[in-house]
């Protein structure tokens, strides 16, 4: 039939004109030949436009990785975080160690030192697609050498325990609103150059163990409330805190006090020997206290660790000393005390270290002969024992501080009371001696 191979084409035609009618994938294949054996022919397919290899259409490539959205954060909690740490990394102006170059986008569980968890769920798995984290839980940042300030929105991070930002250069003060970091437990400034008055906002974080404020700048009193609070550690050594210390200071439930190389003055608080203190170390070096070593120190307390060495403390040592039945360390040097040194201080038997050195001493016991036969650490120089080695010149002995004060100069009796009996003593156990 003549007319048949114009009807297919036109027909051909008309499919190629109404493809977009077709869906996407569906194929016509239409054979024309030639003569009266066939053969030849091509493949045509509709919707997929036109492929001789007879395949399937080729899938659209995907946008470039930049122009592809970042992923959301997993959480509310961490989408916070992100807007927190972005705050932050603002405000910072120099990092040489480019500890900050990971701080792009909002998968900050993958933040160089920024700890994601949820210790709930925690299973192990540290990728960032977890359902386990919920949150930033603690920040660490030590010896990165940062130089910036503090910012208030760090506490959008709600569920932060622990942040340790040692040894950088973060200045200024620290935020008020840091007092609304409820479960904060370890909190390390140290090392770094803040000032100001106390950072009062630590006072107000409910869950405080851990306080490290040491080597910065700040200066002032500091507050009573320091020592009521339910700290195991209080180090605020090397900065710049003057005036009296808080009478309060035996009460601290904290295990360990640095105190040292500040500008404290006035006495040493009666209230370290009144208390069953849980004070075990406790250092005073390198301030402006004045006046007697309490009576009473020792009494209820096992420290093992005390240091009370370069100030201006005067008189003789107290019977009390003899309590001390756990300490290691008893450093007295660079002060001025007087009189002889006990047994009772020579025989604790922990007793590693006795420095003495720089006072007005003017002898020592049998017993404390010992101590240079038991390998223990016992330095006498520069005081006012006769007879021996690198002490004093005659005319400063002379004229001992403390002896024209009735505060500070004591003479012992015949018979020092050992702990026991001082506790009985002062419980009201036995009469006081006629």
């Amino acid at each position: 039939m003549p007319t048949f191979p114009l009807m297919l084409s036109l027909l051909l035609l008309f499919l190629l004109s109404t493809e977009a009618a077709f869906g996407v994938g569906l194929g016509l294949g239409l054979g024309i030949g030639g003569g009266t054996t066939g053969g030849g022919g091509g493949g045509v397919w509709v919707g997929g436009g036109v492929n001789p290899s007879n395949s399937p259409p080729q899938q659209q490539e995907a946008p470039p990785q930049s122009q592809q959205q970042p992923p959301s954060p997993p959480s509310p909690s961490l989408s916070k975080s992100y807007t927190a740490l972005q705050a932050w990394k603002s405000a910072i102006t120099e990092d040489p160690n480019g500890v900050l170059t990971t701080w792009v986008g909002p998968n900050v569980c993958n933040y160089k030192g920024v700890f994601c968890s949820n210790g709930d769920n925690y299973n192990g798995d540290y990728s960032y697609n977890s359902p386990v984290f919920s949150s930033v839980s603690a920040i660490d940042l030590n010896h990165a050498n940062l130089k910036g300030i503090l910012v208030k929105e760090l506490t959008l991070l709600t569920e932060l325990s622990l942040l340790h930002l040692n040894s950088n250069r973060f200045s200024g003060t620290i935020p008020q609103n840091f007092k609304d970091f409820l479960y904060l437990t370890e909190l390390d400034l140290s090392n770094n150059q803040f000032s100001g008055t106390f950072p009062n906002p630590t006072l107000y974080m409910p869950s405080l163990m851990y306080l490290d404020i040491r080597f910065n700048n700040f200066y002032g009193a500091i507050p009573d409330d320091l020592f009521t609070k339910q700290l195991d550690a209080i180090f605020i050594n090397n900065n710049q805190f003057d005036g009296q210390l808080p009478q309060n200071l035996g009460n601290s439930p904290a295990s360990v006090i640095n105190l040292s190389n500040n500008k404290f003055s006035g006495g040493i608080p009666a209230s370290l020997g009144f208390v069953n203190s849980a004070i075990k170390e406790i250092l005073f070096l390198n301030n402006q206290l004045s006046g007697c070593i309490p009576e009473n120190l020792g009494l209820f307390s096992d420290i093992t660790v005390l240091d009370l060495s370069f100030n201006s403390l005067m008189g003789h040592l107290p019977d009390s000393l003899s309590c001390l039945e756990d300490i290691q360390v008893l450093n007295l040097a660079h002060n001025k005390l007087s009189g002889e040194l006990p047994d009772l201080v020579c025989s604790l038997k922990n007793l590693l270290n006795l420095s003495i050195e720089y006072n007005f001493f003017s002898g020592y016991s049998q017993k404390c002969t010992n101590l240079f036969m038991r390998s223990i650490g016992f330095d006498i120089s520069l005081n006012c024992i006769p007879g021996k080695g690198m002490q004093r010149p005659p005319p400063e002995c002379y004229g001992i501080p403390g002896t024209d004060s009735d505060s500070c100069f004591r003479i012992p009796s015949g018979k020092p009371l050992v702990c026991g009996s001082l506790l009985d003593l002062i419980l009201g156990n036995i009469p006081l001696s006629p």
